[in-house]
């Protein structure tokens, strides 16, 4: 009797062990393109804005580098917040080619996060109207997962022209780095870092064992990368130099149960194009 409670409870123990804390599939995917990405296209075709990226590394401080960026900081201004920039497809029609091929790779999921931005929403959309039965999952809007605020930055859209109008703001971005450097009225890095570890521990108490969908952006999903990860400084300026994710780009971690104390999230793709 005494050595059937015993094997009882190296039964339960066992299960306490093997219980998974983590989705059993999280699915991460960058909005569509946005009018800001195509601005930020047509600013670096412009043969104007390559003679001032010129000047700028001549001299960011000369008169020249002062008058090229009044002009562009003016001739590309988006004129509207980073959270009401939408999409150039409204319809995104590349994000439905990405619901219908998720389909037919992935089971539904229990639930779906969107950041509050509205590329975000609309390319949600989108990939309803390639997946419809999404339209009846669990949705919730969350604003842990939006993107890195830019703060006075977003005025000019450009990082340059920030600099060269605020040069104290380059002095200190030279000083303290890109992973470390704080944006005015902005986030740095390791403040999205802390935001979506939060949402990942929502994600370990509200929503284990289940399949979530994200719909977000370029820095979360390198955020969410080097926090699962526990990438350093260094590595994830690498990552973010050299892969960064494409729009409607979909990365995959699995839950993986026999791995580690409670299991653990497992990258199974990243950045995948399925347009």
């Amino acid at each position: 009797m005494i050595r059937y409670k015993r094997f009882k409870r190296s039964l339960k123990s066992q299960e306490r062990r093997q219980a998974m804390k983590w989705p059993e599939y999280l699915l991460l995917i960058r909005h569509d393109v946005s009018k800001f990405n195509i601005l930020k296209e047509e600013k670096n075709a412009d043969p104007e804005y390559k003679e001032f990226c010129r000047e700028y590394k001549n001299n960011p401080e000369s008169a020249n580098t002062v008058a090229w960026a009044k002009i562009i900081a003016e001739r590309y201004a988006l004129g509207m917040s980073d959270s009401q920039t939408s999409l150039v497809d409204i319809e995104s029609s590349r994000a439905k080619i990405v619901g219908k091929k998720l389909k037919q790779e992935f089971g539904k999921p229990d639930v779906i996060f969107y950041s509050p931005y509205l590329r975000a929403r609309q390319t949600l959309d989108g990939i309803i109207s390639g997946w419809p039965e999404l339209a009846r999952v669990k949705t919730y809007e969350e604003e842990r997962i939006r993107e890195q605020e830019r703060g006075l930055a977003l005025f000019y859209s450009d990082w340059r022209v920030f600099h060269v109008l605020h040069p104290e703001q380059r002095q200190l971005y030279d000083l303290l780095g890109p992973y470390w450097y704080q944006y005015p009225q902005g986030e740095n890095i390791p403040m999205v870092r802390d935001r979506n570890r939060s949402w990942v521990s929502a994600l370990i108490r509200d929503f284990h064992d289940r399949k979530v969908l994200a719909i977000t952006h370029h820095l979360n999903i390198l955020a969410l990368r080097a926090n699962l990860e526990r990438l350093s400084e260094k590595k994830f300026i690498r990552l973010d130099e050299k892969g960064k994710p494409i729009n409607c780009g979909v990365t995959c971690y699995e839950g993986v149960p026999k791995e580690g104390e409670n299991g653990r999230l497992k990258l199974k793709f990243y950045n995948r194009q399925y347009y």
